[in-house]
């Protein structure tokens, strides 16, 4: 067997061992429907516990990759060749609506926020009511970049990342930005503001509805549309999270031609998996993934602050063609996010959420 554990990687067996397997199942190594190796021939070959192996199946199986069959082993229910006629002819069923309320087990500690906003006003003084660098706080920015390789496997320049107030106006942004004479795709049903947004910079969207494991295929690939806007986590108020085979299928899509995918991951910090959520941009090999993020979850809605993350390509053209807009975040707020997430509090108030929601399920 080729794989292999690094036992002074600085990295858990199991994690590597996710990995290895699967990148085989990507590249077809694993084609669809086929059979894994038993955890009991793995554990012996690769001298770890049966355990380290049924927690590397089980971030399979959470992400659809693999299924687990009763008395039977793990099977591959991942495809990169879905064609257009076999999902023509799939009836798709109506999505329910997620209507679960969690404000209360987000809540970021008050005492926390506040005592960190203390030490920024003592630290910084009156250098607090100063104006920002226009894509934001260097400070807020690094934080952003470390924090985002850290947890989300994101690698980028602080040049990629631009600070603004809330998801809605870095909507605006991205559409000044890829242009009002393309055409967008945003899931159907989604959150409403986002159409909001496109219907006041008067530029053409369709709606393409959702299924159980994402958009619809056919009408993916039917659309005449060359922006994709998507929540892939989990989408609102569907609550649809799109499956591993989806994901790689909307990479597929705009690999052709002069695509983009712009990536919303909403409320991914919250999952109760035990690795972080993947995300497109960072599978990506053609450069055309804006990943976007707020702190009204993480945090709270009232900072109004959200970034995004462009790829390489776009950063430049950012810079010439809106570099002139000023930050609409305030440099206080900005500097008490970058605090948070540079001394822990932030990530500690995550895994705090993702413990308690594990307990509950």
């Amino acid at each position: 067997m080729k794989y292999i554990i690094e036992k002074n990687k600085g990295e858990s067996a199991y994690l590597q061992l996710y990995k290895q397997v699967r990148q085989d199942i990507v590249e077809g190594i694993y084609p669809f429907g086929s059979k894994l190796v038993s955890k009991r021939i793995i554990a012996d070959e690769l001298g770890i516990s049966t355990v380290t192996v049924e927690h590397a199946y089980a971030l399979l199986s959470d992400e659809g990759y693999i299924e687990s069959r009763e008395r039977s082993g793990y099977f591959v229910i991942f495809r990169t060749d879905d064609s257009f006629a076999a999902w023509s002819r799939k009836e798709i069923a109506p999505v329910a609506l997620h209507t679960q309320n969690t404000s209360q087990l987000h809540e970021f500690p008050f005492s926390v926020l506040t005592k960190t906003m203390r030490g920024v006003i003592s630290e910084y003084g009156e250098a607090i009511l100063n104006k920002s660098h226009n894509c934001g706080c260097i400070q807020l920015r690094q934080a952003i970049k470390q924090y985002l390789a850290r947890s989300r496997g994101i690698t980028a320049d602080t040049d990629q990342i631009i600070i603004g107030s809330g998801s809605e106006y870095l909507y605006g942004l991205i559409v000044e930005l890829l242009g009002r004479n393309r055409v967008y795709a945003i899931e159907h049903p989604s959150y409403k503001k986002i159409e909001q947004v496109y219907l006041s910079f008067d530029v053409k969207y369709e709606k393409l509805p959702l299924s159980k494991d994402g958009i619809e295929s056919s009408s993916l690939w039917e659309s005449k549309a060359d922006i994709l806007h998507i929540s892939p986590y989990r989408s609102f108020p569907s609550g649809v999270t799109a499956t591993a085979s989806k994901r790689h299928e909307y990479m597929r899509w705009a690999a052709e031609g002069d695509r983009y995918i712009i990536e919303d991951d909403f409320e991914s910090e919250f999952s109760v998996s035990k690795k972080p959520e993947e995300t497109l941009f960072s599978h990506s090999l053609s450069d055309n993934v804006i990943y976007m993020n707020t702190f009204s979850k993480t945090v709270s809605p009232s900072l109004r602050t959200g970034y995004m993350v462009l790829p390489k390509g776009l950063a430049a053209q950012f810079e010439e063609k809106l570099g002139f807009y000023s930050c609409t975040v305030p440099t206080f707020v900005q500097l008490v996010l970058a605090e948070l997430i540079s001394n822990g509090d932030f990530e500690r108030h995550i895994n705090r959420v993702r413990r308690k929601k594990r307990k509950e399920l």
